[in-house]
C-alpha cells in the first residue's frame, strides 16, 4: 500500500539501463534483416558466370528471358489481385456505410453573395453565355413625372397658401372647402 518514491539518481540509471538495452536489440533486428536480406538476394539472385563459347552465352540468355517472363507473369498476377482486393475493400465499406444509414457527410454550407449573372454561369458552365441583366425589363419613368409629383407635393404645403388662409376669411374658405363634398 505505501510506496515508496524512487530517487532521481536510481531513475536515471534505470533509464541509462534499459536505453542500452533497446540499442542492443536494434543493433540486432538491423544484423537479422541484412541478413535475411542477403540471403534472399542468394537465393534469387545467384553470381553471374558469363561464358566464353558463343554457344553457351545464347543459352545464358534464354534462360534469363525465361526467367523474366517468369516474373512478368507473376507481377501481372499479383497486380490483378490487389486490383480485386481493392475493390472488394471497397464494396465491402460502401456497404459498411449503408449499414450504418451514413451516406454521406452533410458539408456545412456557407452563405456567399453572388450576382445573379455568376449564380447562371456557375449553374450552366462557361459555355452558355447568358446575362441576367434585371434593369433592362423595366418600365422607363420619365423625369418630368417626377418633377411634376413633386410640385404636388409642394403645393400642399402650408407655406405656399398662407395668404389664402389668413384671417377669418381664409378659415372660413377652408371650412366650406371641406363641407361642400359632403353635402352634394
Amino acid at each position: 500500500l505505501c510506496r515508496k518514491k524512487m530517487s532521481s539518481s536510481r531513475k536515471n540509471q534505470l533509464k541509462s539501463l534499459l536505453l542500452q538495452i533497446g540499442e542492443a536489440l536494434l543493433e540486432e533486428e538491423a544484423q537479422k534483416a541484412a541478413e535475411e536480406k542477403r540471403m534472399y538476394l542468394e537465393d534469387k539472385c545467384p553470381t553471374l558466370s558469363i561464358p566464353d563459347s558463343m554457344q553457351s552465352l545464347q543459352e545464358l540468355c534464354r534462360k534469363l528471358h525465361k526467367q523474366i517472363d517468369l516474373v512478368d507473369e507473376e507481377r501481372y498476377d499479383m497486380e490483378l489481385k490487389v486490383k480485386k482486393s481493392n475493390k472488394e475493400i471497397n464494396d465491402l465499406k460502401s456497404k459498411v456505410q449503408d449499414l450504418n444509414g451514413k451516406y454521406f457527410k452533410k458539408p456545412v454550407l456557407k452563405r456567399v453573395r453572388m450576382s445573379a449573372d455568376a449564380m447562371l454561369a456557375a449553374l450552366l458552365g462557361s459555355k452558355h453565355k447568358v446575362s441576367m441583366d434585371l434593369r433592362s425589363n423595366l418600365k422607363q419613368v420619365k423625369k418630368e413625372l417626377k418633377e411634376e409629383l413633386l410640385l404636388a407635393k409642394q403645393t400642399g404645403d402650408w407655406r405656399k397658401n398662407i395668404e389664402d388662409k389668413a384671417g377669418m376669411d381664409g378659415r372660413k374658405k377652408m371650412f366650406e372647402a371641406e363641407a361642400l363634398p359632403h353635402y352634394r
